[in-house]
């Protein structure tokens, strides 16, 4: 039990150890790595430039490759920090602390719940699982190859997205973590959500590549 000082009022760990493992998680991923580095360096507020997307993405498109590349590090890390962070916490609760990690970024709460579109965050997630709970490595490598793989090939930032997502649950149930590719098929359909914009201008044929000025 966990309860007040004066010992009134218990709170059953049971109970509060999956919100605090949520709730740390939520802290970590709506961290708005990208948003904090431009500024920081004067590159102007992102949420004005290109998409108004705070991801890696349109961080490249104030031209500074550093800082994108920063912010996809950043923002890959604090999935895995998430991830790490509550198997040593609270390890019934992993789960819980990946979603709030996600969802964290997709929604911050202090940017009235406009944040980025996950991809960077879930692969971070995807190795925090690897490093610190048991999936093996095979998952996140499939993950960074379908990534890397889509975007060298089409050179549209949102293909090397979504595929990667679309592979991440089915490495996981490859790896025998059905629990797992169930979390993971629930945030690769949030990321397929996020794309949606991106989807209608593939189809459109109007999706600019990575490099070009608009949209995200």
């Amino acid at each position: 039990m966990i309860g007040s000082a004066s010992g009134s009022h218990p709170v059953d760990a049971t109970i509060a150890n999956p919100l605090l493992a949520f709730a740390l998680g939520y802290a970590l991923g709506a961290i708005p790595f990208g948003l904090l580095l431009t500024k920081a360096a004067g590159a102007g507020d992102l949420r004005a430039i290109g998409s108004g997307n705070i991801g890696a993405t349109n961080v490249l498109r104030t031209g500074r490759k550093g800082l994108a590349a920063a912010t996809m590090l950043l923002d890959m890390a604090k999935g895995a920090a998430a991830v790490a962070l509550a198997a040593w916490l609270f390890p019934a609760a992993v789960q819980l602390a990946a979603i709030g990690a996600f969802l964290g970024h997709l929604a911050p709460v202090w940017l009235r719940f406009r944040g980025g579109k996950g991809v960077a965050t879930y692969f971070g997630i995807v190795l925090g699982f690897a490093l610190a709970d048991g999936l093996g490595w095979a998952a996140p490598l499939a993950y960074a190859a379908a990534w890397l793989g889509m975007l060298a090939l089409t050179r549209y930032s949102s293909v090397g997205g979504l595929t990667a997502a679309a592979v991440a649950p089915v490495a996981a149930f490859a790896a025998g973590r059905l629990d797992l590719a169930l979390l993971f098929l629930g945030f690769t359909l949030l990321i397929f959500w996020t794309h949606r914009a991106n989807l209608g201008r593939l189809v459109s044929g109007t999706e600019p590549r990575v490099g070009a000025a608009k949209h995200g």
